[in-house]
């Protein structure tokens, strides 16, 4: 699409969030529009950072997960101590959790991508990717129906640091952490390797202070499947084929106002559309290269999607809403998360080479 024509389109979309919702869907629609365009301009990709650092022992892609979560940290911590109306990502850690980061980190790496880069991807124009979000939609429903069951295995009440210990135990232990990983994983690579890239670098400015923007106009933390599991529960209730009344997650005061309104009304879904459009803005300059892939290679990347959909409601979120919005926010869960998510990345990167995707 050229560009001109998208940015009449984008424009109109704004105007009529304006008009017929609010201001503050309009304004959250921008927001998205900047997280697509900084994650698709600087390719910055969770996923692929995990691969870079395993594969070729090159840091740069995890040294910038570092500095956005640092400085998304010393953003959002205060903005929560000083307003208590500003919600952390807090999940509760459990059985859930274990089981969902490790099949999530496993399944993105052969999907090549989580929730935010199968978005940005998928608004790029990769076709395995916009294959993948539906599907990650309709796993992400079904692992929302399910969730009571996993929780009744076993979880323990989330934990918020800057409720815990304040705001500055909270950040300084946050920073400290971050550090304490940043040291461990330039020991790991060897001397020689550099440290930092500029699109790397860029791209964590850009996104933490989308990310602050987000959390102060929502009053909750930039989240990413939650909308996702929105959208196929809507389609699927639309079709007569799912009671939300009879479902523990779906029957939640909250998530059954949800499913009765526009999907419009809904923060997360707003910023996700917004971050389709800021993708789709890009690749309107700049496509995206794709490679071809064969009819197994298909069917394993779709499989993949489904199921990391579907963990990533057992796990309360991706990269995004679980390790960079939890641990940003000072969930014990986004710590939690990560460990296991990158134990789950190894194994994926071993039938990622097996399949040659």
């Amino acid at each position: 699409m050229k560009r001109l024509p998208l940015a009449a389109a984008l424009a109109a979309f704004f105007i009529l969030l304006v008009w017929s919702v609010s201001v503050r869907q309009a304004v959250l629609f921008l927001v998205g529009l900047g997280l697509g365009a900084a994650l698709a301009g600087a390719r910055f990709g969770f996923t692929t950072g995990w691969r870079q650092l395993v594969e070729q022992r090159d840091p740069r892609g995890v040294f910038g997960q570092l500095l956005l979560l640092a400085l998304a940290a010393a953003l959002a911590m205060p903005l929560l101590g000083a307003f208590p109306e500003l919600h952390a990502a807090l999940g509760p850690p459990s059985i859930s959790l274990l089981v969902g980061a490790f099949v999530f980190g496993l399944c993105m790496q052969i999907a090549d991508g989580c929730g935010s880069g199968t978005l940005y991807k998928a608004g790029l124009g990769v076709p395995l990717n916009m294959g993948i979000l539906p599907l990650f939609a309709l796993g992400s429903f079904l692992g929302s129906v399910h969730i009571d069951k996993w929780l009744a295995l076993g979880q323990i009440k989330p934990v918020g640091l800057v409720d815990a210990w304040g705001t500055g135990g909270a950040l300084s232990a946050t920073l400290l952490a971050l550090a304490a990983v940043g040291v461990a994983v330039r020991l790991w690579v060897g001397p020689g390797k550099p440290l930092w890239d500029r699109r790397w670098v860029w791209g964590a400015v850009v996104l933490a202070g989308l990310a602050t923007l987000n959390l102060v106009i929502a009053g909750q933390p930039w989240g990413v499947v939650y909308g996702f599991g929105l959208w196929a529960a809507k389609g699927v209730q639309s079709l007569g084929l799912f009671d939300a009344a009879g479902n523990a997650f779906w029957s939640q005061a909250g998530n059954a106002q949800r499913l009765g309104q526009s999907v419009l009304l809904d923060v997360t879904s707003i910023t996700n559309i917004g971050l389709l459009g800021g993708a789709l803005w890009v690749s309107a300059r700049k496509p995206a290269d794709a490679k071809p892939l064969n009819a197994t290679q298909w069917a394993i990347g779709l499989a993949a999607g489904f199921v990391m959909g579907y963990s990533s409601r057992l796990a309360f979120g991706c990269n995004v809403g679980a390790m960079f919005s939890g641990i940003s926010t000072g969930s014990l869960h986004g710590w939690i998360w990560v460990p296991m998510a990158f134990a789950g990345t190894l194994i994926g990167l071993r039938v990622r080479r097996r399949f040659a995707f």
